[in-house]
């Protein structure tokens, strides 16, 4: 049963096989004749102290990297049948979701969880801010 029209599927890139739980997940709820969007985020590490250790350019350079292997990430995980559209964010990881969930009208945004250690009940990971503060449906895909 497909149940949304607009679907944000989020992906780290760094996770491969917890980014295709969630990808997979989306699949199962978009509408057959909709596109998937698909989106992942490269940190802002350009601010402050800690962007002064970093090569200029080293942003855009992060970015293309990340628009090339996300491509490639959806071309594996994807079937061909489904439209996909690729967003590439830059920033704040939950902040950036939400954004591009709002940019594309999306009707739910997924993404995945892992099991929650001592310092994710401190700090808040980025799933638990996303559900939070999204005002669009939020489906969580537990990833571990």
């Amino acid at each position: 049963m497909n149940m949304f029209k607009r679907v944000l599927a989020t992906v780290d890139l760094g996770d491969p096989e917890s980014s295709a739980k969630v990808v997979n997940a989306a699949l199962e709820v978009v509408a057959g004749d909709d596109t998937l969007h698909v989106v992942c985020i490269v940190p802002n590490y350009g601010v402050g102290v800690v962007g002064s250790f970093f090569p200029e350019g080293h942003e855009e350079e992060a970015i293309k990297k990340a628009t090339n292997a996300l491509h490639a990430f959806t071309a594996e995980h994807v079937p061909g049948s489904v439209k996909v559209q690729h967003i590439v964010a830059h920033g704040n990881v939950y902040e950036e979701i939400i954004e591009a969930a709002e940019k594309v009208a999306a009707d739910v945004i997924v993404v995945g969880s892992h099991r929650p250690k001592i310092k994710d009940y401190l700090l808040g990971p980025n799933a638990a801010r996303v559900v939070r503060h999204a005002p669009q449906s939020v489906l969580v895909v537990r990833t571990q």
